[in-house]
C-alpha cells in the first residue's frame, strides 16, 4: 500500500477538531525560521507526510489562513499537513504580503520559503520532496514567480487568483507542475489584467501566464489535451510537455476567493501528477 492511502486511511473522517496547532518554543501555532514565521497544522500520522505551504494574499495574514476550515480541513483529512507562512509588513508597519516583483528589494521569500519546508520536515517529520507551494491572490503572484525563477524548489505549484505582472517573465527557468485556478468573475485580479497605481502598474492577462507555462513546459501546441468538469469548476489539461511536467486550468463562476472543493480538486490533481 502506497503512503497516499496509508494517509488517507489513517486521516479519514478526521475534521479540525483533531490534530492541534503544532507548538514551537513553546508558542502554540507559531514556528520561527532565520527569515520569518509559519504556522502549521499536521495530520493524523505526521511522519512522512506530504506537506501543502499556502501563501495569504496581501494585507493578509497566516494566523487567518489558518482559520479557513475549507481550504485547511480537506487537506489534513487527506493527511497532507497546512502550513501558512507570514509575510512581511511593507515598510516595517504596513500591509504584509510578498516580495515577488524583481528589483522591488525586500526579504528573499523563495530562501524564506524554502527554508520553511525544511524546517517543517527537520522539526516534525514531514517529506520535504513532497511539498506543494500554493497560495491566494498577492501569495498566488508570489508562487508564479517562484516557480518560473526555481522550478525545482517545491513538487508542484498551484496558484489561486494570482499569475504575473506586466512585463510578464520572457522565460521561464524550466518545467513544472502547475496547477493554476481563476474566479471567471474576479475583479480584483481580472483574467484579463488591469492597471493601478494610475497606470504605474499593470497586472497581467492570465491567458498570457499560461502561454508562458506551455513554453516552459515544452509543450506540444497551444491547445490543451484534454478537458474535464469538476462541479463548478471547468478544466483543461496540457500532457503532451516535457517528461515529468504537468499543466492544468481550472475557471470556476465566481469571483477573487478560494472557492469551495478547490482543496479536494488540487490534492486529486496532485496525486495524479505525482502517482
Amino acid at each position: 500500500m502506497g503512503w497516499k492511502r496509508l494517509l488517507a486511511v489513517a486521516t479519514m473522517g478526521l475534521g479540525l477538531a483533531g490534530p492541534g496547532m503544532a507548538e514551537c518554543a513553546g508558542a502554540e501555532g507559531t514556528c520561527a525560521t532565520d527569515l520569518g514565521e509559519y504556522h502549521i497544522r499536521l495530520p493524523a500520522t505526521p511522519k512522512g507526510a506530504p506537506m501543502v505551504i499556502f501563501l495569504h494574499g496581501h494585507g493578509g495574514r497566516g494566523s487567518a489562513t489558518m482559520g479557513n476550515a475549507r481550504l485547511v480541513a480537506p487537506l489534513i483529512d487527506r493527511g497532507y499537513a497546512v502550513i501558512a507562512p507570514e509575510g512581511l509588513a511593507r515598510g516595517g508597519n504596513g500591509p504584509q504580503s510578498w516580495s515577488f516583483l524583481p528589483g522591488r528589494g525586500g526579504r528573499d521569500d523563495t530562501a524564506f520559503l524554502r527554508g520553511v519546508a525544511r524546517d517543517a520536515a527537520d522539526r516534525f517529520g514531514l517529506d520535504a520532496d513532497m511539498a506543494i507551494l500554493s497560495g491566494f491572490s498577492a501569495g498566488g503572484f508570489m508562487v508564479s514567480y517562484l516557480a518560473c525563477d526555481a522550478p525545482g524548489a517545491f513538487m508542484a505549484y498551484a496558484p489561486v487568483a494570482g499569475g504575473f505582472w506586466r512585463p510578464q517573465p520572457d522565460t521561464c527557468a524550466g518545467p513544472v507542475r502547475l496547477f493554476h485556478t481563476h474566479g471567471w468573475q474576479d475583479t480584483t485580479v481580472p483574467l484579463e489584467g488591469r492597471f493601478l497605481g494610475g497606470g504605474a502598474w499593470q497586472q497581467g492577462d492570465i491567458f498570457a501566464g499560461m502561454e508562458l507555462w506551455r513554453q516552459a513546459n515544452a509543450c506540444a501546441d497551444e491547445k490543451p489535451t484534454g478537458f474535464a468538469t469538476t462541479g463548478a469548476f471547468m478544466r483543461r489539461r496540457w500532457t503532451d510537455c516535457a517528461p515529468g511536467s504537468a499543466l492544468e486550468f481550472a475557471l470556476f463562476p465566481g469571483g477573487h476567493t478560494v472557492p469551495a472543493g478547490w482543496a479536494d480538486m488540487m490534492v486529486d490533481w496532485f496525486e495524479d501528477v505525482t502517482g
